[in-house]
């Protein structure tokens, strides 16, 4: 496409697809035309509108021999390299296996797995056959994993045998569900293939050419994504393949990478993040993506440097625990030029940088909607960003809606100036009342500067004041989390033992090393010599990791539950001289 001027640009870009227009418009205040330009000639965005199908089809043509993927596996047998070709005749191979099973548009497939190549077969397959991919974080177990396949109507599921149990527990609840597929990996007991159906057998049908009525409707639904539920039980969002192409869009004009860029995430691709910011991005662009089965913070640089890896994705909590690891003679010794992440501590932001050599654009979305990002150099550390101008407004308000002035904390609301709109399976009524007023309620509690920067402070309802004060639990999390004994570390309140209201105890949950035990003495200590007296923690509660939502979110709730004062693994400070 000719780009002779702007306005003739945005023009033409109008007349062959508007979304795009939108964008394209609506960012044009960084400049970015050329971006958008680009991200019509490579991606052939009018061809694949965001079908994940279409794009591995799109890539298989352009450059089938090239590898596209990989999935690092950790050691437990040999990493999987995938051409585009490999991904897309399977992805079709599945298709027509779940067509003659006789799945039919609308139907529900859950998936139960960690991040495997048969996770992003299951997602094409459902966008040809206009099935609803359900992914579930492959850690829920118990009641919240038989809530998810009840709630979401699932007719089948595919899982590992590492999670079998847990998923033939679950199914018990899960009146709709009538079969159950193994996925079944090299380190399985082989004998699970008689008792089960396998993807593997689905896989090992010979090459086809294509599949007959295939839907590929973009504004189909194509996923039910759970939010993370730090407040209660999650929610299903139902999402259709216009978000995919804002994804595509965005490693062109938002993440800015580069063509000799490889990505990397260790993040679940039943989250969001990990589809938005590494594997629509990576199959969009071309450019090669690393994916490994789970995140592991002790090897992180390890896989970055074996495969050349120059950005990967975060969360807050996946940050604080790299940086918790002991440091070594190479830690900036590493090909990553930038850390993408979403909650990072302010206070271990610029020594993070400092020792590992990169550099860290942060951004804040939610799988209901809502984006803002700073990007590399731009504005003050620890702000999040600012939405995009014209695309996302953002308001800061109080109890009744009024808009707060700067430094002032309240509720985050915000809209998409096109549409917004949230889509809560089955629950029109709290579909509404997440978009009371036309806003979509964020549940987050921020404040902005006077340069419009935002900042995020707590989670409504979940803010710690005590004595008068309020605390900053990511500064008790960061002392804490250097001692060396401790690999994890949550800060969560509690009612206060005084009963002022509004005040919370503080209570630091820790998990160890692999091998290390906890001295609640000297971790009061540590405590003691790095905070300020009223932001030590009045308890320890010790335990064996610190359990985490989909998106890596510490899950203070389950934690909380689980909190007894007199309990074996809770230490009182008043306890221990310090």
């Amino acid at each position: 496409m000719a780009v002779d001027t702007r306005s003739e640009f945005l023009k033409r870009l109008e007349a062959r697809d508007p979304r795009l227009y939108m964008l394209a418009q609506l960012l044009s205040h960084r400049d970015v035309v050329a971006s958008a330009a680009r991200a019509v000639a490579r991606s052939r965005f009018r061809e694949h509108k965001g079908l994940l199908s279409k794009i591995l089809e799109l890539r298989a043509e352009d450059n089938p021999n090239k590898v596209g993927l990989i999935f690092e596996n950790g050691g437990q047998y040999p990493d999987e390299k995938l051409t585009y070709a490999k991904l897309y005749a399977n992805s079709l191979r599945l298709a027509h296996a779940l067509r003659r099973e006789g799945y039919v548009r609308g139907d529900k497939i859950a998936l139960v797995m960690r991040n495997h190549p048969e996770f992003v077969y299951a997602m094409a397959a459902c966008t040809m056959l206009g099935t609803i991919l359900v992914p579930i974080d492959p850690r829920a177990k118990g009641e919240k994993l038989a809530y998810q396949l009840a709630d979401s109507d699932a007719v089948a599921v595919v899982t590992t045998a590492d999670l079998l149990p847990d998923v033939e527990e679950a199914a018990k609840g899960a009146a709709n569900l009538r079969k159950i597929y193994l996925n079944l990996k090299p380190d399985a007991d082989p004998s699970l293939a008689l008792r089960y159906a396998t993807v593997n057998e689905m896989l090992d049908q010979p090459r086809v050419a294509d599949l007959e009525d295939r839907v590929d409707d973009p504004g189909a639904p194509v996923q039910i994504i759970y939010t993370s539920g730090v407040t209660g039980n999650p929610k299903g969002v139902t999402l259709d393949s216009r978000r995919n192409a804002m994804y595509c869009l965005l490693g062109y004009l938002v993440w800015g990478y580069r063509e000799d860029d490889v990505l990397y995430t260790g993040l679940s691709l039943a989250h969001g993040n990990a589809q938005a910011v590494t594997l629509f991005p990576a199959l969009t662009m071309g450019i090669p993506a690393v994916i490994s089965q789970r995140f592991t913070k002790s090897r992180i640089w390890d896989i970055c440097r074996r495969y050349g890896c120059t950005t990967f994705s975060l969360l807050g909590g996946m940050m604080s625990g790299i940086y918790n690891e002991p440091p070594r003679p190479d830690d900036a010794d590493n090909p990553v030029r930038m850390v993408i992440s979403a909650g990072t501590p302010r206070a271990i932001w610029e020594d993070f940088e400092r020792r590992f050599g990169v550099e860290i654009l942060e951004w804040y979305g939610a799988i209901e909607g809502g984006f803002a990002y700073k990007p590399i150099g731009e504005g003050p550390i620890g702000s999040f960003g600012k939405p995009i101008p014209g695309l996302v407004e953002m308001r800061v308000v109080d109890e009744e809606d009024n808009e707060v002035p700067p430094g002032v904390t309240g509720e985050l609301i915000c809209r998409m100036l096109t549409q917004t709109k949230v889509d809560y399976y089955k629950k029109p009524e709290a579909s509404a009342e997440k978009m009371r007023g036309g806003w979509l309620r964020s549940g987050d509690m921020v404040h902005r500067d006077e340069e419009g920067w935002f900042f995020f402070d707590y989670r409504k309802g979940g803010a710690l004041r005590r004595a008068g004060d309020f605390i900053k639990p990511d500064l008790v999390e960061k002392v804490i989390g250097e001692h060396p004994d401790v690999s994890e570390v949550c800060v969560y309140g509690i009612p206060a033992a005084s009963g002022a209201p509004g005040e919370s105890d503080l209570v630091a949950a820790v998990a160890p090393f692999p091998g290390r035990t906890i001295d609640p003495a000297s971790v009061f200590k540590k405590a003691a010599e790095g905070l300020e007296r009223n932001s030590i923690p009045s308890y320890l509660q010790v335990v064996e990791e610190i359990p985490k939502s989909p998106s890596e979110k510490h899950l203070d709730r389950v934690l909380r539950d689980q909190f007894r004062p007199d309990a074996e693994n809770v230490y009182r400070l008043e306890d221990y001289q310090v």
